[in-house]
């Protein structure tokens, strides 16, 4: 697998900085599965422009899903975002450079169909900007991607010992990490441009 080069996904994020006189106040919120939503979580609030991050479910039809039991959904983020400061696509972009977009079984070391990748779209020029996104990275990469494009439905919020588990529990979080070598995973399919 190649890295992504640096230099296009630098050029990629100039060309889809948040459109001029998008009025600051008007947050909007987006909905990714990038594997263990702890990490996709830290990942994501790290974003500029992210303004809050919370872990939770997704996907599935079971309603009030828990950790025990959330068969059917994948483990996911919701992420408000001011539209002033980032675009979406830009937002997409950053997501994927969080995750190995190539593994269909889940993500680094959690296996499993709950931890498989996802954007999740609230209509069609999401759904545009989603589907672009993945179709320029399998290009980029020569590589089938495997992060599927799904229609948004209910979003559940995880337990409250999820939320914010990287910042509340940093020597377990970071243990969990170097132990599941998320790190050098991340590495080697983006270079130095992974988050």
């Amino acid at each position: 697998m190649k890295p992504f080069p640096l230099a296009a996904a630098a050029a990629f994020l100039a060309l889809v900085a948040a459109p001029a006189g998008q009025a600051a106040g008007q947050l909007r919120t987006a909905v990714f599965a990038g594997g263990c939503f702890w990490s996709t979580e830290k990942a994501m609030e790290a974003v500029p422009g992210v303004t809050a991050a919370v872990s939770g479910y997704a996907g599935g039809a079971m309603a009030n899903p828990t950790y025990q039991n959330h068969r059917g959904h994948l483990e996911a983020v919701k992420v408000t975002y001011d539209p002033a400061r980032i675009s979406y696509a830009a937002l997409v972009d950053a997501f994927f450079h969080s995750i190995d977009p190539t593994d269909a079984g889940g993500q680094i070391c959690d296996r499993g169909p709950s931890y498989t990748t996802a954007v999740f779209v609230a209509g069609p020029e999401e759904t545009k900007v989603a589907q672009a996104a993945k179709t320029r990275i399998g290009e980029a990469m020569d590589q089938q991607v495997a992060t599927r494009i799904l229609t948004g439905g209910r979003f559940w919020p995880a337990e409250a010992y999820h939320q914010d588990y990287a910042k509340k529990h940093p020597a377990s979080y970071n243990a969990y990490r170097i132990g599941c070598g998320r790190d050098r995973a991340l590495k080697a399919v983006w270079g130095p441009a992974a988050r």
